[in-house]
């Protein structure tokens, strides 16, 4: 399925890919648990999060974070108080230290705790989207807040494709660990 455009389809592509990534989690055996990610070695792993985040939990805390985001910032939006998706003093060009701000805030958080909050934050986070019609999910201009985009982009963004991105890093985990 492409890129969601309609509420159903945001939603079953999240709930998908939710899916997607949770049997992924279940297959994982103690080894690939339990080895840090490690992606030193791929020159063309590039980007900050390759070696940001460590293990399961690391991936996990930062899906429920960007969950977070979105689910602050529309119910903020939403009681009239103008707010930006990403917080001060943070913005689309500097989030990645907010990415690394919420690595560290979790370092403490066991990983089953990190489960449960990303499961709690994802049911929260389709709950919301629930709420909203297909046109003030999918149409410009309904929320002034928004911006150019669409209020569903932002969930589309934060459900399904950072799902996508969290299975992508996890397959590339379980790869590197079969090369041990």
């Amino acid at each position: 399925m492409g890129r969601a455009a309609t509420k159903s389809d945001l939603i079953a592509s999240a709930n998908s890919n939710f899916e997607k990534l949770n049997m992924l989690i279940s297959g994982l055996t103690e080894k690939e648990l339990s080895a840090p990610f490690d992606f030193t070695a791929d020159i063309n792993k590039k980007e900050a999060h390759w070696g940001r985040d460590k293990n399961l939990r690391d991936v996990l805390i930062h899906l429920y974070e960007w969950h977070q985001l979105l689910l602050n910032w529309v119910q903020t939006n939403i009681n009239g108080e103008d707010k930006p998706f990403i917080p001060e003093p943070y913005n689309w060009k500097t989030y990645g230290a907010m990415n690394v701000e919420f690595w560290k805030k979790h370092q403490n958080t066991s990983l089953d705790d990190a489960k449960n909050l990303y499961e709690k934050s994802h049911a929260d986070v389709i709950k919301l989207a629930e709420k909203f019609s297909n046109e003030e999910l999918f149409s410009k201009d309904i929320y002034k807040w928004v911006g150019g985009s669409t209020l569903g982009s932002y969930f589309v963004s934060t459900t399904a494709s950072h799902y996508d991105w969290a299975v992508k890093k996890l397959k590339a985990h379980k790869k590197r660990c079969l090369n041990m």
